[in-house]
């Protein structure tokens, strides 16, 4: 089992910035893709970001492309999300998930074994 917590979340002003993060334990690998999704109220799940087990490949949703970061630290076996230019509309519960397995990151939530239970992000204009 892999267990995930992320932190980081708040309520910030449209232009504004945060940094989210999600620390692993557990039966966690460093060679494991970590990935970040945000669910807004009455929409979808929507993938946000994703990073290989390396860190040396990226994947970003169009919609937050150049405005978002996303980075890892092995040793502390934690994932960040850093999120400048925030915008009313990335308002949303973002959670982190762990492939659980070796492979490139994936961009569907299908691909992702294990959860985190969530922060919010709220932008306000």
């Amino acid at each position: 089992q892999v267990q995930l917590v992320e932190s980081g979340g708040g309520l910030v002003q449209a232009g504004g910035s945060l940094r989210l993060s999600c620390a692993a334990s557990g039966r966690t690998s460093s060679s494991y893709a970590m990935g970040w999704f945000r669910q807004a109220p009455g929409k979808e799940r929507e993938f946000v970001a994703a990073i290989s087990g390396g860190g040396s490949t990226t994947y970003y949703a169009d919609s937050v492309k150049g405005r978002f970061t996303i980075s890892r630290d092995n040793a502390k076996n934690t994932v960040y999300l850093q999120m400048n230019s925030l915008k009313p509309e990335d308002t949303a519960v973002y959670c982190c998930a762990n492939r659980g397995v070796v492979g490139l990151p994936g961009v569907s939530g299908n691909q992702y074994k294990y959860w985190g239970q969530g922060t919010q992000v709220t932008v306000s204009s």
